[in-house]
């Protein structure tokens, strides 16, 4: 897909609890995939952060977001950051 890069200028703070869950589904993963792909992040993380219950710092979202970006086109994940 499309390099990192071209979403490295996302705030990955700004990032809604909607667009974490249509991120997610859009690169094709369910939360207990993510969790064996990210190091030290539980199902139950992703879930509080798709539901507006918990954050995670900053270093998780971004690399959240780097596994499902790097799933993705560009454009979708401006399309989902932006209007979700």
């Amino acid at each position: 897909m499309e390099s990192s890069e071209d979403t490295a200028d996302v705030d990955v703070d700004d990032v809604s609890p909607d667009a974490w869950r249509l991120l997610r589904t859009a690169a094709g993963y369910e939360q207990r995939t993510v969790e064996k792909e990210v190091d030290d992040l539980m199902q139950a993380h992703i879930s509080m952060l798709e539901n507006g219950s918990r954050g995670l710092s900053s270093a998780r979202r971004r690399a959240l977001f780097e596994l499902y970006s790097a799933e993705l086109t560009t454009e979708q994940v401006r399309a989902l950051v932006t209007h979700f």
